[in-house]
């Protein structure tokens, strides 16, 4: 099974599955994206400095083995928040690992293959067998704390659909302004001040930008975030100690 890796010039990678094969993530059938060439070809015209009313979002509460980690979902990515909700509803991810970690990066997890596996399987390849177009938006950055959606890479997936039920979450750490010029450079990303000023002061991974969807963030429970990162893991980023999901809802 080849890993697929992203941006190992920054000497980084993000398993959209955490490892892949010839085939869709666990044999999965991708949807169709419905009108993607127009929804991207908007994405530069966009408002990059939103400012949202946080608590007129929708959230999701996340009880794990390490403590408990509230997501609240955007609305400018309905088809993800759409699709995560349903999940959350459907308890899908009750008892779901944490499957791979890095730390100062992200943690990732929603691999239903997870569940109750032996210690040492490589996960990551698993899904809910369909997939989600992507939604990007420059005013959804990779913030510290930023929720987004894992995918296949690239040459199987051109249009960087994302995983049906496989996301993750950025510990992320800080850039400077050479960094980030260079990467927008590289990338053809225009970040705004605001963006910038994040990135070197707070901290993310900038250099995921625009290629993989982003819905959501942590309001509450980075300390959990940083905990779990903090695992001690084996040679495919997995937790030595088996970091689970308990339960999902959404708060009320």
């Amino acid at each position: 099974m080849k890993k697929i890796h992203l941006m190992t010039a920054v000497c980084l990678c993000l398993f959209c599955t955490a490892c892949s094969s010839s085939k869709d993530s666990a044999g999965s059938k991708s949807v169709k994206p419905s009108e993607k060439s127009q929804e991207q070809a908007d994405v530069q015209s966009q408002d990059q400095n939103v400012t949202r009313d946080m608590d007129k979002l929708t959230k999701v509460i996340f009880k794990t083995s390490e403590g408990d980690i509230t997501i609240a979902l955007y609305d400018n990515t309905p088809k993800h928040k759409e699709n995560f909700l349903k999940l959350v509803g459907e308890g899908f991810y009750t008892d779901i690992l944490f499957h791979r970690i890095i730390q100062g990066f992200m943690i990732q997890t929603g691999d239903p293959e997870s569940k109750n596996a032996p210690s040492g399987k490589q996960l990551g390849s698993g899904g809910p067998g369909y997939t989600i177009p992507a939604e990007f938006r420059p005013e959804n950055y990779h913030k510290r704390g930023a929720v987004a959606a894992a995918r296949m890479g690239d040459q199987m997936n051109p249009t960087k659909a994302s995983s049906g039920s496989q996301f993750y979450i950025v510990d992320g750490k800080k850039f400077d302004e050479n960094y980030l010029q260079q990467i927008s450079y590289q990338m053809r990303i225009q970040f705004t001040d605001e963006q910038k000023e994040v990135y070197k002061t707070i901290g993310g991974a900038p250099f995921l930008d625009m290629q993989y969807t982003v819905f959501g963030e942590v309001t509450e429970g980075m300390d959990v975030v940083d905990k779990i990162a903090a695992k001690q893991k084996d040679a495919n980023d997995r937790p030595l100690k088996d970091v689970k999901i308990i339960s999902a809802s959404v708060v009320e």
